[in-house]
């Protein structure tokens, strides 16, 4: 279409009126492939006969003719529209704009005549905008403009329906803007608490996700969501738009799209208009992050990231322009999610010199090995797939797309995040969230006490926080992490929903008010480059870390002026408690000590968390809020026969292939996998990249996931199986103490006994201080993929029915061993697999409309 509009406009960039005739000499020497008006139908030809003049219809045959007329005034003959004097040449778009805005019928001895054929001005539907580009004004056209506009029915010319032509189809009435069901406009998408909309042409706001985002030609911009009085957001879908150029309004790409909503698959159905995916263009300096860096815990987790970060750049799935890095932690013991925040900054200054510190740079933690979340392990956290998204977002996305407002209204800094959670949030018209405050700035959204029991909370200052409005700045007293019930109110944590400037005290509270109440918790928190030059100081004198230091816990606990060195000597939220780790919290402290932690508190706001098995399958399946906010889908880019069964729309299908006949229970998720005719899954169960073409029934609360191995530079897999509510993370000491292990709410002592597998040392694959479901060597590598499925859920059903299948013969490996043999390219290979079978269905369902 711009290819088109700028041939249109040759005339005037080369200093001629548009409607100028140029003389054959200029032609020649221009070096045009246009020729004079033919005598017939006063009609431009292309081609010419060999005396240089242009042949007719009936020389060529009596054939279609291929004619570029002038753009001229509605004419009841658009296929031989007649030249007005004084008009110029112009392009092959012209002519098709041309025909789109007259009626249909030839020329037949001064008569209109029905049409025979598809018409094409059917299939070249111009814009709005190209229409008003080489389109004279009505009065240069001699009309009037009551007639300029519209046709004899009141609709548009260009929409008029063709008299012969074949009905309109799905791809036509998308095109012009109408629901692909009917022949009626699109409804406007409303807005709906809490979020930000993507930044557009158009008035009003919205959500900062869900379907109205989308892969633009450009990083995603969003704006302040609308507001009715007192500031509440308007209820209903999500909006967005995109625009064409990189930090330039307009471009004619403004057009909203939108589907009807349906029940259980959020404010779009269907396939959502939003999640569409085109080139990305690098943005200008200060729009978008200058570094975007992702931590990992070793250099195969770091590998699988690399391998993932260039497919998705290849794709052009990710915003351009910024450095994407995975920075892995040093070897030897760990060291947090603090202590990579460390290293990272060492190796922006080994990377950048001092460059970095003028730097815009997103630091997403991901460097764990997700034992709580197992089917994550392999490919990592900020790798995971989210049902919505055609094809499927992954978390990565997401989190550029939830922070794509922050470095417009950033000073230079970082901005630190986790890779498992998401935050949205809404604010007012004229309210925006800036981080440029130094020392350390942090978002906080009101939760639930228990939920402030597993997160850090703010106690924050009374004389600068009002509780008003949606978005205040205020700052911290002081820092509590992971603190119990009692503690937040001694503290005065704890403030009252609905009137949050009420902050409690320790007294006494009836039920109706205990409902009400709420701590503020933290999410991502902001330092500026002052701060990280110390930090980094810090850690260049301290040499090697050989202790876990939390980021959120250790760094933000020595801020604010109530902060005390109570809490370096408290290691009841330790994983591991190191020698080191009282020595190091007390020189932070005394390095941060007196440093402002502001706050930015978002009322309207949300915090969801995605860490474990039980957390994933509760928001991505059961919480109705998450999946109306984000627009979640319970069929996303999948092949999913009708044929196939599911009792309700909680299940949740991700990148997969159903084959009809298989049944999926309610709240199970699958995802990367390819399900068999006679698979029947259970409720609340979770397969990832899994290939099950057996007769089987996988129970409820299963967990399966399957892995490519190298071993010896030869492919192998294996499938590990537990139960959802499997504890991967507990440990004991002793071989004696393996009996209160449980396996699938067995003792895996049993379990062992029942697969033929003695317990020795040789059972666990790390040091003996470290027996746990983590390190048990109970799974057996096979050759293929469908035979590993095949004997995991062999054990599994042993241990359901008590009945012994022995594992005698086979390798067995842990889940731990299995990370270190990982084969990331034929995992990926697997996943690629399935795209493009989806992807070619899809082609083929297009073409067929």
């Amino acid at each position: 279409m711009k290819a088109h509009a700028a041939r249109a406009r040759t005339g005037l960039q080369r200093g001629r009126p548009a409607g100028a005739v140029r003389s054959p000499s200029e032609r020649n020497a221009t070096g045009s492939t246009f020729r004079p008006k033919n005598s017939v139908n006063g009609c431009y030809f292309k081609k010419k006969k060999a005396g240089g003049e242009a042949r007719s219809a009936s020389e060529r045959g009596g054939g279609a003719e291929r004619a570029f007329p002038r753009a001229g005034p509605p004419c009841p003959f658009p296929h031989q529209t007649r030249q007005r004097p004084g008009e110029g040449i112009t392009s092959q778009g012209s002519r098709r704009r041309a025909e789109a805005r007259h009626g249909p019928s030839p020329r037949t001895n001064g008569q209109a005549q029905p049409r025979e054929g598809p018409c094409p001005a059917r299939r070249h539907q111009p814009g709005p905008a190209a229409r008003a580009r080489t389109r004279p004004p009505a009065a240069a056209r001699g009309e009037s403009p009551a007639r300029s506009g519209a046709g004899q029915s009141g609709q548009p010319a260009s929409l008029q329906p063709c008299p012969g032509a074949r009905p309109e189809g799905r791809a036509q009435r998308r095109r012009r803007g109408a629901h692909p069901g009917t022949g009626r406009p699109a409804p406007a998408p409303s807005l709906a608490l809490p979020g930000r909309a993507l930044r557009g042409r158009g008035g009003g706001g919205g959500s900062s996700l869900g379907p109205g985002l989308r892969r633009s030609a450009r990083p995603w911009r969003r704006r302040a969501s609308g507001a009715r009085r007192g500031g509440r957001p308007r209820g209903g879908g999500w909006r967005g738009s995109r625009r064409s150029e990189v930090g330039r309004p307009g471009g004619g790409a403004g057009r909203r799209r939108a589907g009807r909503a349906a029940a259980g698959a959020g404010p779009w159905s269907g396939r959502p208009a939003g999640v569409l995916r085109v080139g990305w263009k690098a943005a200008r300096p200060g729009e978008f992050w200058d570094v975007v860096a992702v931590t990992a815990a070793d250099a195969e987790q770091a590998l699988a990231y690399r391998r993932q970060l260039a497919e998705k750049l290849s794709r052009k799935e990710l915003p351009l322009g910024a450095r994407y890095h995975v920075f892995v932690d040093p070897p030897g013991p760990k060291i947090g999610n603090g202590g990579s925040t460390l290293h990272v900054l060492q190796c922006l200054e080994d990377l950048y010199g001092d460059k970095w510190t003028s730097f815009l740079v997103l630091l997403i933690h991901s460097g764990g090995y997700s034992q709580r979340l197992p089917h994550a392990s392999a490919l990592g956290k900020i790798f995971t797939a989210l049902p919505f998204g055609d094809p499927v977002y992954q978390m990565l996305e997401l989190k550029l797309a939830m922070y794509i407002d922050f470095p417009s209204h950033m000073k230079p800094g970082i901005l630190i995040t986790c890779s498992d959670d998401i935050e949205l949030y809404s604010t007012g018209v004229a309210e925006t969230v800036t981080f440029d405050k130094p020392g350390f700035t942090a978002l906080a959204h009101p939760s639930d006490l228990t939920v402030g029991t597993t997160h850090g909370v703010f106690v924050l200052d009374p004389s600068s926080f009002s509780g008003k409005g949606g978005l205040e700045y205020t700052s911290c007293h002081h820092f509590l992490h992971k603190p119990d019930i009692e503690t937040m109110r001694q503290c005065g944590a704890v403030c009252v929903r609905g009137n949050c400037s009420q902050l409690s005290s320790s007294g006494d509270r009836d039920d109706s008010e205990v409902d009400s109440e709420c701590v503020y918790t933290d999410s991502i928190f902001y330092i500026d480059h002052s701060i990280a030059k110390q930090l980094l100081t810090f850690y260049k004198q301290m040499g090697t870390l050989c202790c876990e230091i939390d980021a959120y816990g250790d760094f933000l606990q020595a801020l604010g002026p109530g902060a005390t060195q109570d809490y370096t000597k408290n290691t009841s939220n330790v994983t591991k408690e190191e020698s080191q780790l009282v020595e190091v919290r007390q020189k932070l402290y005394s390095l941060l000590k007196g440093t402002t932690l502001n706050i930015i508190v978002l009322n309207n706001s949300k915090f969801y968390h995605i860490g474990t098995t039980q957390e994933y399958l509760f928001h991505f399946t059961s919480d109705s809020k998450l999946k109306f906010e984000l627009g979640l889908l319970s069929v996303a880019f999948s092949l999913f026969s009708d044929k196939a069964e599911t009792l309700d729309q909680s299940a949740s299908i991700i990148q997969s292939i159903l084959e009809p006949g298989c049944f999926i229970g309610p709240g199970s998720i699958i995802e990367y996998s390819r399900i068999g005719p006679e698979v029947s899954v259970g409720k609340s169960s979770i397969i990832s990249g899994s290939y099950i073409n057996l007769k089987v029934d996988v129970p409820s609360k299963c967990f399966l996931t399957s892995l490519s191995i190298k071993i010896n530079d030869q492919v192998k897999y294996v499938s590990m199986v537990f139960s959802v509510e499997d504890d991967l993370k507990k440990t004991v000491r002793l071989l004696s103490d393996v009996h209160s292990l449980q396996f699938f709410g067995v003792s895996l002592l049993e379990c062992l006994d029942l697969w033929g597998v003695k317990v020795s040392d040789q059972l666990f694959s790390s040091e003996n201080t470290r027996l746990g479901l983590w390190t048990a060597r109970i799974f057996p590598v096979c050759s293929t993929l469908s035979e590993s499925v095949r004997m995991s859920l062999k054990m599994l059903n042993s241990v359901q029915h008590m009945s012994a299948f022995k594992l005698n013969g086979f390798q067995l490996l842990s889940v731990e061993e299995l990370l270190t043999y990982k084969d990331v390219e034929d995992m990926l290979k697997f996943r690629k697999q399935i795209y493009d079978e989806i992807h070619l269905q899809r082609q083929k369902e297009k073409s067929d409309l």
